[in-house]
């Protein structure tokens, strides 16, 4: 992408009001830039690290590394070996809302997971007694299983279904619910990857709606007291800010947190606590984050692990059944 497009300069006209940063923000799309390597430590942290690490930030969770520019952790044959799982610095930033998560959590469900990231941090910082990891997406889906059995990451079920049929089966089951949301994937362009249509209304407006639907299955599944954390890779309002204040609307029960450590990354374009980072502020493509606690009483629903056909630990392939989300 060497030139703007139209509707690349209206959103950054939208997004911001200073001239100077709408520039900044056309620049890094245009003309993207390496972003520092970032490293998840699946098992425990080496003592003496065989990777050149950047100073991390003051809410960085121990076992993530960002790595200087030039290091290829993908390629070191801890990465196979399962110690370390590599993602973008956008995506902990995303994920750092669950470091407000201080209670006890027996069930993480991730409805959209694939490749497997927000997973994998979440069971790495929260432990919980049980994993599931959704991906509705086949072709994706092997890349979750191969990822999750090799970095060791148990007990934890794969699952291929709509996120309705768990709105209807484990209602009020989950202490904590993922939803890393579908989207039109604006910051692929920050990072030299191609994401054609992503700024046309139509595909915004799809993108929205089906955020929101899934979202709204995910509600259903979250224990009183539980939580909801809701991020996407976007830019557009309406993919972002919008959602979450559909999102309040529509269920009142839930509330959303106010993450201090993010507080210099509260979102602009709204007073309510969401948390955004662009790829002209240097940490990675882009992200935007929310995390929602519901406030309602009453008691937690068990799920029955043996429920779920696809536990990767115990059989060899996922369950492959699946339908499209909508």
């Amino acid at each position: 992408m060497e030139t703007p497009s139209k509707l690349l300069l209206k959103l950054s006209k939208r997004l911001f009001q200073n001239l100077d940063d709408q520039e900044k923000f056309v620049e890094a799309l245009i003309n993207p830039k390496p972003f520092y390597p970032c490293v998840i430590w699946c098992q425990d942290k080496l003592e003496v690290s065989p990777f050149l690490v950047e100073t991390p930030t003051f809410w960085q969770p121990s076992f993530i590394d960002r790595l200087s520019l030039g290091e290829k952790p993908g390629q070191h044959p801890l990465h196979e070996q399962g110690y370390l799982y590599c993602l973008d610095f956008s995506s902990v930033f995303a994920a750092s809302v669950l470091l407000k998560i201080t209670q006890h959590v027996e069930l993480v469900f991730d409805m959209c997971a694939a490749p497997g990231g927000k997973s994998i941090l979440a069971w790495k910082l929260l432990q919980p007694k049980l994993l599931i990891s959704n991906e509705v997406i086949g072709k994706r889906l092997g890349m979750l299983i191969s990822n999750l059995k090799r970095c060791h990451i148990s007990p934890s079920i794969v699952t291929s279904k709509d996120s309705s049929i768990f709105a209807e089966s484990i209602p009020s089951s989950s202490d904590l619910a993922i939803v890393d949301a579908p989207c039109t994937g604006q910051s692929l362009l920050a990072k030299g990857e191609k994401a054609p249509g992503c700024f046309h209304p139509s595909a915004i407006n799809k993108s929205a709606n089906r955020q929101k639907r899934i979202l709204a299955n995910s509600a259903r599944i979250i224990s009183p007291q539980g939580y909801l954390a809701y991020m996407t890779c976007t830019y557009s309002p309406e993919e972002n800010e919008e959602v979450g204040e559909w999102l309040l609307k529509k269920f009142p029960q839930f509330q959303p947190v106010k993450i201090s450590h993010l507080r210099d990354y509260q979102s602009h374009l709204t007073t309510m606590p969401c948390y955004r980072i662009f790829p002209q502020d240097g940490l990675g493509a882009g992200a935007f984050t929310m995390l929602f606690k519901n406030t309602e009483e009453g008691y937690k629903k068990e799920v029955d692990a043996d429920k779920f056909s696809a536990v990767w630990t115990n059989t060899k392939r996922a369950d492959m059944g699946k339908l499209e989300e909508n």
